[in-house]
């Protein structure tokens, strides 16, 4: 018998939360990011990422590896998850406490470090262009860390491609096993897929993501949010705090239509903030 996702949503009232952190967030100025243009094929400076990794785990050799890339190279998928398996191994060897891990695709690989709660350790596993079945393919990567929580965002590269939302939630059902068995004290957390602007959408593939309705994306979370809720895992509900009156993702979130500007990753901090206040005590 289906099992209703409305168990594992974050409550109403905490959206009201979220929104009041973020305007007072905003308004002290935490940190500006300016208009990062960002695509699903991404050209790669090393030195943007190298800061990235340097104040994560601190491993100069990784620092030294990356910055010896040429500069503007286009990184390949295989460039990117070998240098988050050097990172997940310098976290692994470091042991922090209060460790949590993001995974998913181009979203989660630019959420600015600066921007991260500070009372945590933060791994970031994002890879741009990223896939549920490519995530699903990459999780041991970080199985011998022991994070507080992970956080899972991955969905909208499948649907944009054209792949059954049957076959996104089979491959998100196989990361949350895979998740389960690896990490069985961690808090494993589903986020849902954002949704995409009306207009001005800017990114390489703008045909395909002004094609993807947002009725069809609200669908797919309310379905990931069942699964969520029959597996026994945390969803987070975030497309109510980026939505207009119209289900469209508000123009000051956004830098492209699809991807995040320094607000909309203010917004999703705050909701992060709030969920690890409430189940990460």
């Amino acid at each position: 018998m289906a099992v209703s996702p409305i168990s594992k949503t974050v409550p109403g009232w905490v959206y009201l939360s979220v929104v009041t952190n973020v305007v007072f967030g905003t308004t002290l100025g935490l940190w500006f990011l300016g208009d990062r243009y960002f695509t699903e094929t991404l050209l790669y400076p090393p030195a943007a990422r190298t800061s990235t990794v340097a104040k994560a785990v601190e491993t100069p050799k990784i620092v030294a590896q990356a910055a010896s890339m040429p500069l503007g190279r286009s990184l390949t998928y295989q460039d990117w998850v070998d240098l988050l398996e050097k990172e997940a191994k310098a976290m692994i060897k470091r042991k922090p406490d209060r460790l949590i891990v993001m995974a998913g695709d181009s979203l989660t690989l630019w959420f600015p470090q600066d921007l991260l709660p500070s009372d945590r350790t933060w791994l970031n596993q994002g890879i741009s262009g990223e896939t549920a079945s490519g995530l699903a393919k990459r999780l041991k990567l970080f199985d011998q860390t022991q994070p507080e929580a992970i956080f899972v965002m991955v969905g909208i590269n499948d649907l944009l491609k054209g792949n059954s939302e049957q076959e996104i939630l089979d491959a998100q059902a196989d990361i949350i096993a895979q998740l389960q068995k690896s990490h069985p004290k961690s808090k494993i957390v589903l986020q849902s897929l954002l949704p995409r602007a009306k207009e001005e959408i800017t990114t390489a593939n703008a045909t395909q993501v002004e094609a993807l309705s947002n009725a069809r994306i609200y669908q797919f979370n309310r379905r990931l949010a069942a699964l969520a809720d029959q597996t026994k895992v945390e969803f987070l509900d975030l497309q109510p705090l980026f939505a207009d009156k119209e289900g469209f993702l508000r123009s000051d979130l956004t830098t492209d239509g699809l991807h995040l500007s320094t607000q909309g990753y203010l917004v999703w901090r705050s909701a992060i903030q709030t969920f690890n206040q409430l189940a990460l005590r």
